[in-house]
C-alpha cells in the first residue's frame, strides 16, 4: 500500500556516477492515480533520478520508498517484480524483432498466458495502431510508432507506476501531441504516471503535479497549472 497517500516518494537522494555526484538532496512524491512531471534544464539530474529509482544508479544517501516498501538500492529487475516500470529515452526497440514480439519481451517476468493477453489487449486498446502492426519489424516504423511500442511493453507487466524519460524527445510535432494525448489516456484508464520531459510547457500542462530541478536540486514544485502560471518558471523555463 501506499505510503501516507503516497504511491512513491523520494526523499533526499544524493547519487551521481563514480566520485561525480549529479543529484544533491532531491525529494519527489507521486500520488496513485496521478501524473508527475519532471522538468528542468539539461544536466539538471532528471534522467539520473530516474535511474535512482529504478535502481540503475544507486543512491549514496537518502531514501525511496515504493508501495509501502523501502526500494533504495534495489536491483532493477526486482523494482521491475514490484510493479515499477521504466521507458528509457530513446525510443528503445528491438528492430529485428516484430511489433507483437516486442510486446511479449516486456511480459517476460509474467508466467499466467492469461495475464500476458489481457495485458496484451490494454496495450492495444490504447495504441490501435500495434494491434494493426503486430507483425511488422518494430525497426521499419516511424520514430513516433516505436516510442508507442516501447510504452506499451513498459505495460505489459500491469505496472502500477510507469516511469517515461523524454517521450516526446525527438519525434515530430504530430507524434509529440499524440504522446502527450496517451499519457491523459493513461491516467484515465488508471495508470500512475511519473514524467522526464524538455517539453516543459506540454509536460506541466498534462500535470496534476510538477517538480523543476536545477543542478541537482529542488528548485520548484506545485501543481502543474500553478508552475505553468508561476511568472518564475515562465521566465527560466517556458521561454516566456
Amino acid at each position: 500500500m501506499a505510503v501516507d497517500g503516497f504511491l512513491l516518494k523520494a526523499d533526499g537522494i544524493h547519487a551521481g556516477y563514480g566520485k561525480l555526484e549529479i543529484l544533491h538532496g532531491i525529494s519527489l512524491e507521486v500520488w496513485p492515480g496521478s501524473i508527475v512531471s519532471v522538468i528542468g534544464p539539461n544536466g539538471a539530474g532528471k534522467s539520473t533520478a530516474f535511474k535512482a529509482i529504478v535502481g540503475l544508479v544507486p543512491p549514496k544517501s537518502g531514501r525511496i520508498l515504493f508501495d509501502g516498501q523501502d526500494i533504495t538500492g534495489t536491483p532493477p529487475y526486482e523494482v521491475l517484480r514490484r510493479g515499477l516500470a521504466y521507458v528509457p529515452q530513446g525510443r528503445i526497440v528491438f528492430p529485428q524483432m516484430t511489433v507483437l514480439e516486442n510486446l511479449e519481451m516486456g511480459a517476460y517476468i509474467e508466467t499466467d498466458r492469461t495475464r500476458v493477453r489481457e495485458a496484451l489487449e490494454r496495450v492495444y486498446a490504447l495504441f490501435p495502431v500495434l494491434r494493426d502492426r503486430r507483425h511488422q519489424l518494430a525497426g521499419s516504423m516511424s520514430g513516433g510508432e516505436q516510442q508507442m511500442v516501447s510504452i506499451g511493453r513498459a505495460l505489459m507487466t500491469m505496472p502500477k507506476l510507469i516511469l517515461l524519460d523524454e517521450p516526446s524527445l525527438g519525434l515530430a510535432p504530430k507524434f509529440v501531441t499524440l504522446i502527450f494525448q496517451k499519457l491523459l489516456e493513461m491516467k484515465r484508464a488508471g495508470y500512475t504516471l511519473l514524467v522526464v520531459e524538455q517539453n516543459a510547457a506540454k509536460a506541466l500542462s498534462v500535470a496534476d503535479r510538477g517538480y523543476v530541478l536545477e543542478l541537482g536540486q529542488n528548485r520548484f514544485e506545485g501543481t502543474g497549472q500553478a508552475l505553468l502560471n508561476d511568472p518564475e518558471v515562465k521566465r527560466l523555463y517556458l521561454g516566456g
